[in-house]
């Protein structure tokens, strides 16, 4: 499934469970709001996270009874970086234009 049809906020949960080792969705929550200086809720957060399961980006497995952790299933491993690729080609033409 093209990355393209995941949202901006999606595709930045795929670039965050990328960079941390099976990150719980509290620690993913953290990195998130962090980096875009806002406050996220629980109720954005995990059904975005559990729509990346669904499509098959990212795998979820449980901590304990309360924790899951997430980690990039085979289709995420390259698509933040195939989507940084497609980004940097647009912006490098824009650049000389």
């Amino acid at each position: 499934m093209p990355l393209f049809t995941l949202s901006g906020f999606q595709r930045d949960l795929l670039v965050v469970v990328s960079g941390r080792d099976q990150p719980s969705g509290q620690q993913i929550k953290t990195e998130l709001e962090r980096a875009r200086d806002e406050e996220i809720n629980h109720g954005r957060l995990y059904p975005n996270l559990d729509t990346l399961v669904q499509r098959g980006y990212v795998e979820k497995g449980e901590i304990d009874r309360r924790t899951n952790y997430y980690e990039l299933a085979d289709e995420g491993q390259d698509a933040p970086h195939e989507h940084r690729e497609w980004q940097e080609r647009y912006l490098q033409e824009t650049a000389f234009a």
